[in-house]
């Protein structure tokens, strides 16, 4: 790992994290407000539930007790907490890490990413880091193609799950398809590693993807450079059924992050089908 100058200044990454927790309403995380408060913002369970963190992990952050908290937690954190790019940079630097830079891949996801992610109840749509890691996923989503935030390690990421991991089972495709969408992906990372060559974390994936996979390095080896684009596919949702879908990959500029959006044409069966994916989703949630 990079050795960083930066010292930790405990007392002031808690008094960050508790005024950015404080400002933040429930409605503004995706939570129900539910009963009246008697103090504004998130609740520390909240957001340690948000950001996948204990409790008792948040606590000892807030009262300046841990040291050193890893770049995956202050990613995490920053997200729950819809920091702005000024704000997750203060954040890393008294945390003592250094904050993504340039020739390393920017796995914010802003404000106005999450924004949209909770506004698009009619779509599923899911968030990945140029690593093809995913870094977020609305509730239709995780209700359509699995709940892969659930996820640990290396299994959030596409790539990975596709040549070594387990790859998701909702997605029907015959041999050519999954040719075709095995070298996208590829060529897509190839051309990740030469726009983050800093970026050990992609460099470390893609290593550990060529040793343990030959198929990967059979398309690796091609050395073709694309980026993914708009396609249709079939997802086959265990109690709704098969689902057909647009696929529409979109990129958010400067971090680099691809926006994966499923829709249907608005009347057609398909849309009825994906709503009640919803509505199947949300009773799951509730019990």
């Amino acid at each position: 790992m990079r050795r960083h100058t930066w010292g930790v200044h405990s007392e002031e990454l808690g008094q960050s994290i508790r005024a950015w927790r404080d400002r933040l309403e429930p409605g503004d995380a995706g939570l129900s407000a539910g009963a009246r408060r008697r103090a504004p913002g998130l609740r520390r369970e909240e957001l340690a539930s948000l950001a996948g963190v204990s409790v008792d992990y948040l606590a000892r952050l807030e009262q300046g007790r841990a040291d050193n908290p890893s770049p995956q937690v202050l990613a995490a954190l920053a997200r729950a907490l819809r920091l702005s790019d000024e704000e997750r940079d203060h954040l890393y630097l008294v945390a003592g890490q250094a904050p993504p830079g340039e020739g390393t891949i920017d796995r914010h996801v802003t404000p106005g990413v999450q924004r949209m992610l909770d506004r698009l109840e009619e779509m599923a749509v899911s968030v990945y880091d140029a690593t093809w890691t995913l870094v977020a996923q609305n509730r239709l989503a995780a209700a359509l193609i699995g709940d892969m935030a659930a996820l640990e390690g290396r299994e959030r990421n596409l790539v990975w799950r596709e040549f070594r991991g387990s790859p998701p089972g909702r997605f029907r495709r015959d041999q050519r398809e999954t040719e075709r969408f095995r070298q996208d992906i590829v060529s897509d990372l190839h051309g990740a590693r030469g726009e983050y060559p800093e970026d050990e974390e992609l460099a470390a994936l893609i290593a550990d993807l060529r040793a343990g996979s030959a198929d990967f390095e059979r398309h690796w080896g091609r050395g073709e450079i694309a980026v993914r684009t708009a396609s249709r596919k079939v997802i086959t949702h265990p109690e709704i059924g098969p689902i057909t879908v647009d696929c529409d990959v979109l990129r958010v500029q400067r971090s680099n992050l691809r926006m994966i959006v499923y829709s249907c044409a608005p009347g057609s069966e398909d849309a009825e089908k994906l709503a009640l994916v919803g509505v199947v989703g949300l009773q799951r949630m509730a019990r």
